[in-house]
């Protein structure tokens, strides 16, 4: 029997790798080319606690790298993300159509159909109606906003 233990492992490395096609994660085929690794070492006659010990190294050294390289080559970072909702208003364009009135200087503001509650970013300006503005962020269900002027860049007048 102990001249086959390498084909033992070669069956329980191709349990572990036809497993993985019934899994979501990518774990059991590392497990499965660790056993690989401990049957070539049974193989060559390695005695059974260095295979097991092969087999247990090989697999978890192999999970981590995966894992590593997954998360710097296939994770998502903010840009590759659809801005839906609230989280897109940040940098559009408005109109304002309620005047600017009250101790915070509150007004109302039409982006994309709806009418927010805004505020100005700085608590000096007015916003008049039908003046644009543009979105700097969202805080609980108000816009803080800032005049949208289409005044050309000082460096572009000249």
């Amino acid at each position: 029997m102990e001249s086959f233990v390498w084909l033992l492992w070669v069956l329980v490395g191709a349990a572990f790798i036809v497993a993985e096609i019934f899994t979501l994660g990518f774990v059991l085929f590392w497990f499965g080319l660790g056993a690989l690794a401990a049957a070539i070492a049974a193989f060559f006659g390695a005695p059974f606690l260095v295979q097991v010990l092969l087999f247990l190294f090989s697999s978890v050294v192999m999970v981590v790298m995966s894992r590593r390289i997954f998360a710097d080559y296939f994770s998502h970072g903010d840009k590759d993300f659809v801005k839906t909702g609230m989280d897109s208003l940040p940098g559009q364009i408005g109109t304002v159509v309620g005047m600017s009135s009250g101790p915070l200087k509150e007004a109302a503001v039409k982006v994309f159909g709806s009418t927010w509650t805004a505020f100005p970013i700085d608590d000096e300006t007015l916003l008049k109606e039908g003046e644009k503005v543009e979105v700097v962020e969202v805080r609980g269900s108000s816009l803080y906003v800032r005049r949208k002027t289409d005044a050309l860049p000082d460096w572009r007048e000249s």
